[in-house]
């Protein structure tokens, strides 16, 4: 396992504690699900996509809720359909067991809509960045008053 040390990008960044607490505390890779597979993808400037593969699902057993800066994604299959399904598999390859998965988003981020289509379940993100947040440009001012010129007046006793 290696350990990865953020010291020296400490000293030259300022409001990024969080993120790399964040990265510090995140454990092994081993023990993060693997099921449902899917796929983040960027899809504009500020606009994001969430792809989940969850073949067997449909609408109603699917959940999606997003509370303090974390979207969950639930998929319970029915008992009823689960107690109807009485058939002898030879071969079981589609799962339909119960998930949870959890995505970590950043500050400003909303789920704008999900879909599902096909067996995969579309998630739309957009990055809403509020007015007081956003950089903007500093004028920096020069002096606007010229320096002062100190002009000595000679007196005609100080000449001789």
């Amino acid at each position: 396992m290696r350990h990865v040390d953020f010291t020296p990008l400490y000293r030259s960044t300022v409001g990024f504690d969080r993120l790399f607490n964040l990265l510090d505390n995140r454990g092994p890779t081993d023990q993060t699900p693997s099921y449902p597979p899917y796929n983040i993808e960027r899809t504009g400037e500020n606009t994001y996509r969430i792809t989940m593969a969850v073949a067997g699902f449909d609408e109603k057993e699917l959940s999606l809720e997003a509370h303090a800066n974390v979207l969950t994604v639930k998929g319970e299959k029915s008992e009823d359909e689960t107690a109807a399904d009485q058939s002898e598999y030879l071969y079981r390859g589609i799962a339909k067991r119960a998930f949870e998965r959890r995505f970590q988003l950043a500050d400003h981020v909303e789920v704008q809509s999900a879909s599902l289509k096909n067996g995969l379940l579309h998630i739309d993100l957009l990055r809403n960045i509020p007015e007081a947040m956003k950089p903007r440009r500093i004028a920096i001012a020069a002096d606007a008053v010229a320096p002062k010129t100190i002009e000595a007046q000679v007196t005609p006793q100080q000449v001789n």
